[in-house]
């Protein structure tokens, strides 16, 4: 009879416990409180009141009445859930990047599910509206990569691989039957292959090895794959840009303006393998003279729908490394229908002007066209003629550069900024390993390629600008400059003026 009593009344005690907590956290709706916060507002001191209280928290978190954020419970009111994108950024918490919150989510790692870097989750979120909002990923939605590039670490009864990424931030356990033939210290791809919850390293599998640490290959190769650079071309894209014809018909030139009898140059780097653009010169009356910036037509070799633009759309880009460079384009165009190397006939798009020798723009042409190289200089060469006056197509070159410096003076006049700063170039041993840095020096053989660069970039702009679709700007890809942030211009206002410079912020 006494025990049955016993038993009542302690129900009765964790009813009126569990009641007292949910009017706690209505009070005080959004807040979060360690389990001694909530000893304190409810004056338990000796460890049965602390055990009443501990039973009732548990039995209200099975029921989903309140919820846990690391140590800190708070009202399951206050809970939303959303999906977003985790943004790793150290090994003791991360942020979720959820489109339809302003502030990003504050996650601790004992909440993260085994969660990693880019990976999409859906996250339970405590006080959404708050100023700095925290929850729990509740689950993984998509992996964002399952292999990473790292050094192994190997013992006698297993190893590991220390990731190379700053945002990976567990080691990877590997079995020691699962290194392949990977030594100590060796660079290597390895793949995840199981994260069981609760364990604090994944399990996985060396996929590849790329070679010693310290070693150019290795290095550049470990390089390529943390940036995600393919390493080759899959073969069907090669065989894609192998079945293009070499030859140009006559049909094609004839759909095109011919510039194989006007003088035409590249001038690039001396250890450049694809040349991208050219220039082109001819004098046309008196103080006239038409300059032509070309580039190779590559839209007539890559076409719509077809397997090469796909992959040209994915890389985006070439990426030039230290001692090579991953093209955006297979070899065949990027080192040679593409590249508008010296003595050949390429198919380029081209932006002719008409100028005067002040820099006045007096007629523009835009189009397609056909180009024969006359000669590669390197910059030191031309340099070298334009410093001496004298050399092959020296009248050409003094000429482009003395209008490249009215076109400079003229963007100078209208606002342009000079952001100067010194370049650096490795030289490499015949290993392709970096032994010295050398600065660059920008001379005028180079400006005067940056200026029609930047003349036909201009003119290109304004002219699609000006083009109208049913009366209305085509659309187009521009680069614009905001209006800058007044907070940052305020800050740099007060900076200068300790320097005696003054900015008007109004």
């Amino acid at each position: 009879m006494k025990k049955s009593r016993k038993k009542k009344n302690r129900k009765k005690d964790l009813f009126s416990i569990e009641k007292e907590l949910i009017g706690f956290f209505n009070k005080h709706a959004g807040a979060q409180y360690t389990a001694r916060q909530i000893y304190r507002a409810f004056m338990a001191s000796n460890k049965k009141s602390k055990h009443y209280i501990n039973n009732a928290l548990d039995k209200l978190m099975r029921e989903g009445k309140i919820s846990m954020i690391g140590k800190k419970f708070l009202l399951t009111t206050s809970v939303d859930t959303y999906q977003g994108v985790v943004d790793f950024v150290n090994p003791k918490f991360a942020f979720i990047i959820i489109d339809e919150l302003e502030k990003d989510v504050k996650v601790s790692v004992d909440n993260m599910k085994n969660a990693l870097h880019d990976d999409k989750v859906s996250v339970r979120v405590f006080n959404s509206q708050s100023y700095k909002p925290e929850g729990e990923v509740l689950g993984i939605i998509e992996k964002a990569k399952r292999t990473f590039v790292g050094t192994i670490e190997i013992s006698s009864r297993f190893a590991f691989v220390v990731p190379q990424s700053k945002r990976m931030h567990n080691d990877i356990f590997i079995n020691t039957s699962s290194i392949k033939n990977a030594k100590h210290g060796d660079k290597v791809i390895a793949e995840i292959k199981e994260w069981r919850e609760g364990d604090k390293n994944p399990i996985g599998v060396v996929k590849k090895v790329l070679g010693r640490a310290g070693d150019n290959d290795a290095e550049i190769h470990t390089i390529m794959f943390e940036y995600e650079l393919p390493f080759e071309f899959p073969k069907q894209i090669e065989d894609e840009a192998n079945r293009i014809p070499d030859k140009i018909t006559k049909a094609e030139i004839a759909k095109r303006r011919d510039f194989r009898d006007i003088t035409t140059f590249t001038i690039d780097p001396l250890t450049a393998k694809d040349f991208d653009d050219a220039l082109s010169v001819k004098k046309v009356g008196a103080d006239k003279w038409e300059i032509g910036i070309h580039i190779a037509d590559v839209t007539h070799y890559v076409k719509p729908n077809t397997i090469l633009e796909e992959e040209t759309y994915k890389r985006a880009t070439s990426v030039y490394l230290v001692d090579r460079t991953v093209p955006m384009l297979p070899e065949k165009l990027s080192n040679g229908l593409c590249s508008l190397r010296p003595k050949e006939e390429k198919l380029t798009f081209s932006a002719v002007f008409t100028l005067d020798s002040n820099g006045n723009v007096l007629n523009e042409w835009f189009g397609r066209t056909i180009i024969y190289s006359d000669r590669r200089f390197t910059y030191e060469e031309a340099q070298q003629i334009i410093e001496e006056e004298k050399g092959e197509f020296s009248e050409e070159l003094i000429v482009l550069n003395s209008i490249a410096k009215k076109l400079k003076e003229k963007r100078f006049a209208h606002g342009a900024i000079s952001f100067e700063s010194v370049e650096f170039y490795f030289e490499l041993d015949e290993k392709g390993r970096p032994v010295k840095l050398i600065p660059k020096e920008r001379k005028d053989a180079h400006k005067l390629v940056e200026e029609f660069m930047l003349l036909a970039n201009k003119k290109v702009a304004n002219f699609i600008l000006n083009k109208k679709e049913n009366g209305d700007p085509k659309t187009m890809v521009y680069r614009t400059h905001d209006d800058p942030d007044p907070e940052k211009v305020s800050v740099l206002a007060q900076f200068v003026q300790r320097f005696g410079h003054r900015i008007e912020t109004e």
